[in-house]
């Protein structure tokens, strides 16, 4: 058990890829708040969210358009468990691509169900914006981002490109964009050394200039959409920096689309505000997983199952 009486914490949100069957079904079971949370989600989606999230089909869990509701619906069960049950108090905040949705929700600059119907359009038009096979990621493991940029570049043609997306560790790096581009900066990747060059299981590529038109959609929906300066500061995925107003969130959250996660410039500025312990909520250990790979003394605690909670001594 780490004490966190009197440490200075941050709270972090997982994405897409930290889906499994049966999140969040402990928590439901056990605590009315998360059911209720899961009855609001069913009411504002308009299908029952809790079906996919603990039976599936997998198949139909990890479609993109289900995904990302499933998830923030999750998180947001699990956190607002954590505020009932516990006097956990962060100074800051952030989330992994979707996740910066359900750091929003919880620093109360946008609410759940404002958050819900943003990711399910989100999903929507970035699944609407390239068809089947032409877009894809891979993981880069074993390469700097600067040697990773060179490789991009390098692949890039007129007509296909291929740019770092997920900067997820000094040594793990996400890219993304057309098919063959990023074959070609698989293959390049290889041959300069790369430890490991892994294609992934998508089919939209995420955080890529491919998402533009994506971008502009989720742009005209958040104009009705009102987004409150946070009560707890939230560090963006697009510059690694705290969000400081409700127009700067809309701006950054369409720029998000196409840009890469900054993460461990992110966990590095929590380390430069001082953060002592960060506290991961939501399914799956995936960021817990990450930040030991950028920094392995930080003390991390992750909260997925309603045993975790015990370890949240405040």
């Amino acid at each position: 058990m780490v004490d966190l009486i009197n440490k200075k914490i941050a709270v972090i949100f997982p994405g897409q890829g930290s889906q499994f069957l049966g999140m969040g079904k402990d928590f439901f079971e056990v605590y009315p708040l998360a059911k209720e949370t899961f009855k609001e989600a069913n009411s504002i989606l308009g299908y029952d969210i809790k079906r996919l999230c603990f039976d599936g089909p997998i198949e139909e869990l990890n479609l993109t358009q289900n995904t990302q509701p499933a998830v923030l619906t999750v998180s947001t069960a699990i956190l607002r468990v954590i505020k009932q049950e516990t006097a956990l108090q962060p100074e800051l905040m952030a989330g992994h691509s979707l996740g910066e949705y359900t750091a929003l929700v919880a620093a109360g600059a946008l609410s759940f169900a404002d958050a819900l119907m943003l990711v399910y359009m989100r999903a929507k038009f970035m699944q609407e914006a390239v068809p089947d096979g032409v877009g894809a990621m891979a993981a880069i493991l074993g390469l700097d981002v600067n040697i990773v940029e060179e490789i991009c570049e390098a692949s890039t043609k007129t007509d296909s490109v291929v740019v770092p997306a997920n900067i997820n560790t000094p040594e793990q790096i996400v890219i993304s964009g057309d098919d063959e581009a990023v074959k070609r900066a698989s293959k390049l990747a290889k041959e300069r050394g790369a430890r490991r060059v892994v294609i992934l299981p998508v089919s939209v590529p995420s955080h890529s200039p491919l998402m533009k038109k994506a971008a502009e959609k989720l742009a005209i929906e958040m104009d009705d959409i009102n987004f409150a300066r946070p009560k707890v500061p939230v560090i963006c995925n697009v510059d690694a920096k705290p969000v400081d107003s409700g127009e700067a969130i809309k701006e950054l959250l369409v720029k998000q689309l196409y840009s890469p996660v900054q993460w461990v410039d992110t966990v590095r500025r929590m380390l430069l505000e001082k953060i002592e312990v960060i506290v991961e909520v939501g399914p799956g250990k995936v960021l817990t997983g990450i930040i030991k790979r950028i920094n392995k003394d930080i003390r991390t605690i992750n909260v997925d199952k309603v045993g975790d909670i015990s370890a949240l001594n405040c």
